[in-house]
């Protein structure tokens, strides 16, 4: 399952996440906001989304990148 990297009130975040469930594409999203590793390697970076592999695309992407990296 993917992973999206997000904090609360992260506009670009919010169409990240529309555009993954237009796509129909399950993530768990993960805030953060909650670990200072997180804020310091995601921090200017979110939305990124990240697969189990260590693989992670990062903002800005659309559907078609999306589907690309996710299949």
């Amino acid at each position: 399952m993917l992973r999206l990297y997000t904090t609360p009130g992260c506009h670009l975040c919010e169409h990240a996440e529309a555009i993954l469930d237009a796509e129909a594409i399950p993530f768990t999203p993960v805030d953060i906001a909650e670990d200072p590793e997180l804020i310091e390697r995601y921090g200017v970076r979110i939305p990124v989304v990240a697969d189990d592999a260590g693989n992670e695309l990062g903002w800005p992407f659309d559907a078609t990148a999306l589907r690309r990296f996710h299949g």
